[in-house]
């Protein structure tokens, strides 16, 4: 899994996701954006995404309900929540739903890069586990059947 970092950037603001989508596609990742909540859902059905930086409010489904249905359908990719309206107990939420991070806007330019790259580095490892998990597992099956 040595490839260019896959990250969607979900925000009704432009600017948001220019800015976003400039600083990522410098730090080596390749970005794709999604304006809503249904563009965002329709872009990972057609691809995988190995990060979605995904603002909370947003006119039609809401962050949340994105999150969730993430989550649900591609656990395997990471969630950033981004939001300019923060609060403990929505924090709280999100990272009970499975959120990697959550941070409130205006988010840093070093910040967004570092955000991402944890979120790649998480993803990885959990896949690596679940490689070796996979592996001791048929190393004992095969050991079980030759004895």
């Amino acid at each position: 899994m040595n490839h260019m970092p896959n990250i969607l950037i979900v925000d009704d603001e432009e600017v948001v996701r220019r800015s976003f989508s400039r600083v990522l596609d410098g730090a080596q990742c390749r970005t794709e954006s999604a304006v809503d909540g249904e563009e965002a859902l329709r872009a990972l059905a057609r691809e995988r995404f190995d990060v979605v930086l995904l603002d909370q409010r947003m006119p039609g489904t809401d962050g949340m309900t994105v999150l969730k249905t993430i989550k649900a359908r591609w656990p395997e990719s990471e969630v950033v929540m981004i939001t300019g309206y923060p609060n403990v107990e929505t924090a709280k939420e999100a990272v009970r739903c499975g959120a990697f991070d959550y941070l409130a806007k205006p988010v840093a330019p070093d910040t967004v890069i570092h955000a991402a790259r944890s979120a790649v580095l998480r993803k990885r490892w959990a896949l690596r586990s679940v490689a070796n998990d996979e592996a001791h597992e048929s190393a004992t099956q095969a050991r079980n059947f030759a004895c």
